[in-house]
């Protein structure tokens, strides 16, 4: 169970550091004047050709249990707010920055604990200490990145990378104007995303088919988003591909964020809840920082080292109090299994 819950953590930073990649790879290719539509449409149908036959292989010899309506209208469900966060997503990089998106998603945390507390998948009993240990070590990875985001203080490390460019960042990107469009946009796919974790979670309850239930989900994007794509640009050129920087940034997004990224989350939300899945999204500023400081060239703050370590700090305060759940649970489960012996002995000596 400990290599378990250690694949899921791995798993799940993998996951922030391919994201930070393609907020990035993606700002690149809108910068060149690619749609951010028309690129959640493109990223979802060259899914859709590595989920399928992965799908239908991986099931080659199990056939996935029959999909109940309820189940049906879930996933749908799940499609809405999927093709609803990419699309702000994009479209708010595409106003700001990747290094915005970073730090937008740190609202995710406590937007997903809300909503698990309303939905009952999460029970807060403030009287044990890993409820405490949660709630504040959620609160703690949200501070250390704001921390990173608001303060930069002297600077440690100055340009001790090649700049390497990969696309623009930072404020000056933009204007003004664009760049709030762009916040409230990232804060809208934030709030999105929250209950897309509660959705996942919820699904995989009774329906436990990682695979399939992507599948189908990404079907269900690639027709909203291209309803959406048409409204937006009707028909014309805005669709012809190009085969540069473009095709690159559709590829990885199709490859390790609409597939992979899709994939691991809804089985992290299984395994662990959708609580576990959003404390992970603080970690994506210390990698935005990472990969900022290696790829782009970009000033290492003493701000950023004090605000990663602050989120480090909240995590793992996070991760104990799972820890520490888990263990009360398997205890009251052995009690409970000792306790129904006891009772079926003495009905025996009767």
């Amino acid at each position: 169970m400990e290599i378990e819950g250690a694949s899921v953590t791995a798993a799940m930073v993998t996951v922030q550091f391919l994201e930070v990649g393609g907020d990035t790879l993606m700002k690149s290719a809108t910068k060149d004047g690619m749609s951010s539509f028309i690129f959640t449409v493109y990223s979802n149908l060259f899914a859709l050709c590595v989920l399928l036959p992965t799908t239908l292989f991986y099931h080659r010899k199990r056939p996935p249990p029959p999909i109940s309506t309820s189940i049906f209208c879930r996933i749908f469900l799940l499609s809405c707010f999927q093709a609803s966060v990419q699309i702000l997503t994009n479209t708010g990089i595409r106003y700001s920055s990747p290094t915005l998106a970073s730090a937008m998603v740190d609202l995710v945390p406590a937007f997903t604990f809300i909503f698990a507390l309303i939905s009952r998948m999460e029970i807060l009993n403030l009287k044990q200490h890993s409820s405490q240990a949660k709630v504040i070590g959620t609160m703690i990875c949200i501070a250390g990145a704001l921390t990173v985001t608001l303060y930069k203080g002297i600077p440690l490390i100055s340009n001790a990378f090649p700049n390497i460019e990969m696309g623009a960042r930072g404020i000056n990107i933009a204007g003004k104007s664009d760049w709030i469009v762009g916040a409230i946009l990232l804060a809208a796919a934030s709030f999105c995303l929250s209950i897309l974790h509660i959705v996942q979670t919820w699904i995989m309850k009774e329906y436990p088919e990682e695979l399939v239930v992507t599948t189908i989900c990404c079907i269900f994007v690639v027709i909203l988003s291209s309803i959406v794509a048409l409204i937006s640009e009707g028909i014309s050129k805005a669709w012809i591909l190009r085969l540069n920087k473009e095709f690159v940034s559709l590829c990885y997004s199709a490859i390790f964020l609409v597939s992979t990224r899709s994939v691991v989350t809804i089985w992290a939300c299984r395994k662990k809840g959708p609580i576990y899945v959003a404390i992970f999204k603080p970690l994506r500023v210390v990698a935005a920082l990472g990969m900022g400081v290696i790829f782009l060239g970009d000033n290492l703050y003493l701000g950023s080292m004090i605000g990663a370590a602050i989120i480090i700090i909240g995590f793992y305060g996070v991760m104990w109090a799972q820890a520490q759940e888990k263990h009360i649970k398997s205890e009251n489960n052995i009690l409970s299994s000792s306790s129904t012996a006891l009772l079926s002995d003495k009905r025996m000596d009767i």
